[in-house]
């Protein structure tokens, strides 16, 4: 389904957003904004892996890695997923969220588990193309790793932008080095840099997925990454607590006791810090990380979406604080 709307841009000064009586510039606004109406983002699979799964660059994928526990496409409750088309992954996930938002009849695919930018730009081209070719299909949201976007994926990426919303979320994770190495990356924060300054300009949205609450990061060090989200002047971020599913190395750490996890006031604290150091012009896509209930391990308080949502509201209006406030121009170049 061709766009008719403007492409994208810096959207949602925070006269926008701080009017409508928002603490943060959240992703429901940015999308009434930027279409006109409610739209979903509905999760599909293409069959990709990772090139730290495959040993491109490493193996056994990060350390908190399940990809079931990400897209529904993946679980095994629906045992023939993994055979069926885009199309048809998009209409399941369609009827799905129209159960629980009747009024939504406008989409986003959302290419979600595992690198969705490795492969052949023409394979490339027939999967989002397929996506895009659905009638409720708005545009495209492609969850990918910042060395894995090619110049030719690129070329691509904008030219389908030109007539087309498209996002393209890199998994930044943290800046710090040391923490990319402990989760077996395979790259290290150079990546994101480059991914983020070649990517700017050519018309599509760039996200980045931050993981608040590594093992071994301070407060500072948390902050520290907010900072440099700021100057790397990204339009999104996800904020994702470390949580533990199933059948990961993360999982055996955990249960060792070598890796520790925050209590959710804990977590509440450091993302209101991170928040307060984005610019207002930032979309937070989301607070927290989630996985069905039956692959978490823990922590518990990070299946309760609605709480923890409110928590932050609640801890952002006892500082009397909002997305932005420690954030200014120069001090995201410090």
């Amino acid at each position: 389904m061709s766009s008719t709307f403007p492409p994208p841009g810096r959207h949602g000064h925070a006269h926008s957003w701080r009017a409508a009586g928002l603490p943060y510039y959240t992703y429901k606004f940015f999308l009434q904004e930027r279409f006109g109406r409610r739209v979903q983002r509905v999760s599909v699979d293409a069959g990709f892996t990772c090139p730290n799964v495959d040993g491109s660059v490493a193996w056994g994928g990060c350390v908190f890695c399940n990809n079931a526990s990400f897209s529904p496409s993946r679980r095994p409750t629906e045992p023939t997923a993994g055979r069926r088309t885009i199309t048809q992954q998009l209409d399941a996930g369609i009827h799905r969220l129209q159960q629980r938002y009747r009024d939504c009849q406008h989409f986003l695919a959302y290419f979600q588990p595992a690198t969705n930018t490795y492969a052949p730009v023409a394979a490339l081209r027939a999967l989002y193309e397929e996506a895009l070719a659905h009638p409720q299909v708005m545009g495209l949201a492609i969850g990918t790793r910042p060395d894995c976007v090619a110049e030719d994926v690129l070329e691509l990426l904008a030219e389908l932008a030109r007539r087309n919303y498209v996002s393209v979320e890199y998994g930044m994770q943290t800046m710090h080095d040391r923490s990319l190495d402990w989760m077996n990356r395979g790259h290290d924060h150079a990546a994101t840099v480059d991914a983020v300054a070649r990517s700017r300009g050519r018309g599509f949205e760039i996200g980045v997925h931050v993981i608040v609450g590594l093992p071994g990061e301070t407060r500072a060090d948390m902050c520290a990454t907010a900072r440099e989200i700021a100057r790397l002047e990204v339009g999104a971020v996800k904020l994702h607590n470390l949580y533990v599913v199933h059948r990961t190395p993360l999982a055996e750490q955990v249960a060792r006791g070598e890796v520790p996890l925050l209590e959710r006031a804990e977590y509440v604290q450091c993302v209101v810090d991170v928040l307060e150091r984005l610019p207002p012009t930032t979309v937070i896509q989301r607070l927290g990380g989630e996985a069905p209930g039956p692959y978490v391990l823990g922590p518990a308080w990070c299946l309760e979406k609605a709480g923890l949502r409110q928590a932050i509201d609640r801890e952002l209006a006892e500082r009397g604080s909002y997305q932005g406030r420690h954030w200014s121009p120069s001090a995201a170049f410090v």
